[in-house]
């Protein structure tokens, strides 16, 4: 009989969201020794509308951290103390640098929301979105000093469909982190892993994005304009625009697949039913929903509250 001594590894998980949560569970499914738990504070003026990464690890009996900056000299003592085999970052909203990650004695990696090399750096679903990718996924990687950067452990694309919101795609992006990290994560603890580099000649890289980029340009595209809502639809703060000279937020939109056009861009066509949007390459777009004072507002509500005829927009 043949005894296999396999060691357990241990880890310090840096984590938020979804991606973090999901991400922990497949570390102590697999028997990762997950010394120490590095999150945010939940912001209270942000909508927390995702899991709680401190609540699964306090469950588990494992420490939480939440420092403002964890690559200060006194968290590096912290975490050189723990002599952790791996780092891992799921979702975390800080760049670690390279004086922290030398602490992972088997290699430090992160999880990012795209296939890269395409769309590096922050908010990557919703970049993609905006850019009419068709697909996008999730990304395993090693840490360096340049972000989203190293070599890549594993990939899982999933589709983005034609009317897919952010929300509805950054669940289908959590499952492909669990999907990659559950196939990966045998061959990284036992160093069988092949790290593949990035062509980084070829990638895409996108800053963060604020509220305010989400007011709506009647005067662009009817695509583009569609991605705009999709992309920052809630739970995100939602695509902007004025109507009567009040605020509101386009929540759904719907693409046409007529090829009809008119000449009044930055105009709703109202009827008893339909809320057509006129954009600005002559295509138009159907309001499905949208919050008004406060209140959810389909499309039939929307045309009864406007009225039938032609109303300036934004």
């Amino acid at each position: 009989m043949t005894v296999t001594n396999t060691k357990i590894r241990t880890a310090v998980v840096f984590a938020y969201h979804n991606v973090g949560y999901r991400c922990l569970q497949v570390l102590l499914a697999q028997g990762v020794d997950v010394k120490l738990v590095v999150t945010h504070r939940d912001n209270p003026a942000e909508n927390i509308w995702f899991e709680s990464v401190g609540q699964l690890a306090r469950l588990h009996n494992i420490p939480v951290v939440t420092p403002d900056d964890p690559n200060t000299a006194e968290f590096q003592l912290q975490l050189a103390a723990l002599q952790p085999d791996f780092l891992f970052s799921f979702y975390y909203r800080m760049m670690l640098k390279p004086a922290l990650l030398a602490f992972a004695t088997q290699g430090a990696f992160n999880m990012h929301g795209s296939l890269l090399p395409q769309f590096r750096g922050r908010v990557p679903v919703n970049w993609a979105i905006i850019k009419g990718a068709k697909e996008t996924g999730a990304t395993l990687h090693e840490m360096v000093e340049k972000p989203d950067a190293g070599r890549i452990a594993d990939q899982c694309a999933v589709p983005i469909l034609p009317n897919d919101n952010a929300l509805e795609v950054f669940n289908k992006v959590t499952v492909a982190a669990e999907i990659a990290l559950n196939r990966t994560l045998p061959g990284l603890l036992d160093g069988s892993v092949v790290l593949h580099a990035q062509n980084l000649a070829a990638s895409s890289y996108y800053s963060g994005r604020k509220p305010e980029d989400g007011v709506i340009n009647w005067h662009e595209s009817a695509q583009n304009i569609h991605n705009l809502v999709r992309a920052v639809a809630p739970p995100y703060p939602g695509a902007t625009t004025t109507l009567n000279d009040q605020p509101i937020i386009i929540t759904r939109t719907f693409m046409s697949p007529a090829k009809l056009t008119h000449q009044n861009p930055g105009h709703l066509n109202v009827s008893e039913s339909r809320v057509i949007a006129l954009c600005g390459d002559g295509r138009m777009l159907r309001i499905l929903e949208a919050q008004w004072d406060g209140q959810l507002h389909n499309e039939v509500m929307l045309a009864a509250r406007l009225g039938a005829g032609l109303h300036p927009i934004g």
